[in-house]
């Protein structure tokens, strides 16, 4: 279970009109357990961009990213975290919109 601390969303400009949809970036802090394979002690985040679009919505893409050095991660969320991140981003999204 993803435990999120802190997020910040924003909408993807798209000037050129090449993206279908809208899309969103998010930024989410989460927590991690000292025994979990992801922890470090510098912080971990997820980097994910979120497509809001006719025929439903999605997670484009998704990075884990270590706080401190900025560092990408060569780990994946598991299938029930992906689907917790889908659903939190489905959740948030408009928040960007009413900025």
């Amino acid at each position: 279970m993803l435990e999120i601390t802190t997020y910040s969303v924003e909408f993807i400009k798209d000037p050129f009109g090449i993206l279908s949809g809208r899309r969103y970036e998010f930024l989410v802090d989460i927590e991690l357990d000292e025994e979990d394979d992801l922890y470090s002690s510098n912080g971990i985040y997820i980097r994910a961009v979120y497509s809001v679009e006719e025929g439903g919505n999605r997670l484009v893409k998704h990075e884990l990213i270590e706080r401190v050095t900025d560092k990408l991660l060569d780990f994946e969320l598991e299938d029930e975290e992906v689907e917790e991140l889908l659903a939190f981003c489905a959740e948030h999204y408009a928040e960007a919109d009413a900025q």
